[in-house]
């Protein structure tokens, strides 16, 4: 005999797919103008030169160059050189 019982429901309630976040252009990679760079839930990575952020936290580029990571006080920027 089963220990618990159904009753009808079941724990996982909704199996949705998955939002396609994260980096979508790396380091050293050439974009042109509009390229989207990251997407994201809040500010993970934060704009810098040549770079603006969108409503939902989209991080894109505003002019053609190479993508360009650094760090400063202790926060993560992108950039377009």
């Amino acid at each position: 005999m089963a220990h618990t019982k159904a009753g009808g429901s079941t724990r996982q309630k909704s199996n949705r797919a998955g939002r396609r976040l994260g980096v979508k252009r790396f380091g050293g990679h050439a974009v042109i103008n509009g390229s989207i760079l990251v997407r994201q839930r809040g500010t993970t990575v934060h704009p810098g030169s040549g770079v603006k952020i969108g409503r939902d936290f989209t991080v894109y580029s505003i002019k053609e160059g190479t993508v360009k990571f650094s760090y400063r006080q202790g926060r993560k920027y992108i950039s377009v050189v």
